[in-house]
């Protein structure tokens, strides 16, 4: 294997001669041993600096052979893990195209089908959605905490059954003061892909009450029996992840990787678990198991 360290130090070994020989030279006068260590140096540097290129060449080759592997690879290893499922994407404090893109993408892969995709209006409209939600007791959402954190449930619970439960018609009726976004269809969901970003900019009841949403929201949906999974890119700023870790659900912190992806795929069929690179991760990907892989 290429050691970065080992060239590292045989360089600064090879400085460090230079510079002995210049000293020794400069003190015994002699020119010629002075211009002979600096050759002699100047050639060795040529020669590590020359080794090093092949080294990367190398790797690079080998790098490039291992990703069209994983690339041919990976259609087989997630083929029909979600056949006919519907999935669903919400946003929780802001949106993301290549998000949005990515999963859709995992998604298709598998065989699944992305129906719906929502975002979460942060800070939330209490005083739009408790006038959307008159002759309901949620009408008096605006001054209760444990009220929105009721209400988030309710609403969990509705966007992964499609408006089939009590209240069924709450949802839609609220939805024009709930959410900033909504593509598909209210349908019942065999899966949720969550990004969360970190509320910014709002006043202490504005997170307060977004905070007490979130949790009510993803309670519903675990309560509803639906696996779901948090998700972020491999440069996200601030992880979210020991907040996914939280609520109970998997979660996945490299989505921009095809490793990300196909642990996405795992997840939404029952895989538990922290999946990804960072270090808050249990394991890059599931155990795969011959019982986990489509026929």
């Amino acid at each position: 294997m290429f050691d970065y360290r080992y060239h590292a130090l045989s360089l600064a070994a090879v400085l460090f001669a230079l510079a002995l020989g210049i000293l020794i030279g400069v003190a015994i006068g002699d020119t010629n041993l002075v211009s002979s260590a600096k050759n002699g140096i100047v050639h060795n540097l040529n020669s590590e600096v020359s080794a090093a290129r092949g080294k990367a060449g190398q790797l690079q080759e080998r790098l490039g052979e291992e990703e069209a592997f994983a690339n041919g690879l990976y259609p087989l290893a997630v083929r029909e893990l979600l056949g006919r499922r519907s999935i669903g994407l919400v946003f929780l404090g802001g949106t993301s195209d290549q998000v949005n893109a990515l999963v859709r993408a995992a998604v298709t892969q598998a065989g699944g089908d992305l129906a719906t995709v929502v975002a979460v209006r942060e800070p939330l409209d209490l005083a739009g959605i408790a006038h959307d939600a008159a002759g309901t007791h949620y009408a008096a959402i605006a001054s209760s905490i444990p009220l929105v954190e009721r209400f988030g449930e309710l609403a969990g619970r509705q966007l992964v059954s499609g408006g089939q439960l009590v209240d069924r018609e709450l949802l839609s009726r609220v939805r024009g003061h709930l959410l900033s976004a909504f593509d598909g269809q209210l349908t019942r969901l065999e899966g949720l892909v969550v990004l969360r970003a970190e509320p910014t900019g709002m006043s202490a009841a504005e997170s307060e009450a977004s905070a007490a949403f979130e949790s009510g929201l993803l309670a519903g949906v675990v309560a509803a029996r639906v696996p779901a999974v948090g998700v972020e890119l491999s440069g996200a700023e601030v992880s979210e992840i020991s907040w996914y870790k939280g609520k109970g659900i998997s979660s996945v912190d490299d989505l921009d990787a095809l490793a990300g992806q196909a642990a996405l795929v795992y997840a939404l069929s029952g895989d538990h678990g922290t999946f990804g690179a960072k270090s808050t991760a249990d394991s890059l990907l599931p155990a795969v198991t011959a019982g986990s892989v489509a026929p």
